[in-house]
């Protein structure tokens, strides 16, 4: 069975909460270790069912997508085959430092939206739809 190639929507800041004006002043090591924190609460035994995701902290979104915070990319578990991942690249999932600093007021915001975001691109690695998500309060 073929493989579906997934290229979520992304977690997106919405029409209320564009660009502030402003950017919150985080080191690019703060910021990662705020997303390390958001993963650290992920239960763990969801986290051992994660399988073939790499999760990157990049600066900014593709051109053309200014307002994306996060992003995930791959063959979501609920659409692999028997054999998995096996053999393939893996999924990756990647969390927008930017577009999170620009749309927040502070560092407790920052923080806060990040593990929103992280948990949203990891709902897509299980198979949950954007829908879904937004039905859920996690869009």
């Amino acid at each position: 069975m073929p493989h579906k190639l997934r290229k979520d929507t992304g977690a997106a800041l919405d029409s209320q909460s564009r660009d502030n004006g402003y950017m919150v002043e985080m080191s690019a090591e703060a910021f990662e270790h705020a997303t390390e924190e958001a993963l650290a609460g992920i239960p763990d035994d969801l986290v051992a069912q994660m399988d073939n995701v790499v999760i990157v902290v990049e600066d900014e979104p593709p051109a053309g997508e200014p307002d994306l915070l996060g992003l995930y990319e791959g063959v979501a578990l609920t659409d692999r085959g028997d054999m998995g991942g096996i053999g393939e690249l893996p999924d990756r999932i990647s969390i927008f430092r930017g577009p999170l600093l620009r749309m927040c007021e502070d560092e407790e915001e920052v923080r806060h939206e990040i593990a929103v975001t992280v948990v949203h691109e990891i709902a897509h690695h299980f198979g949950i739809e954007e829908e879904r998500l937004h039905q859920l309060g996690w869009g």
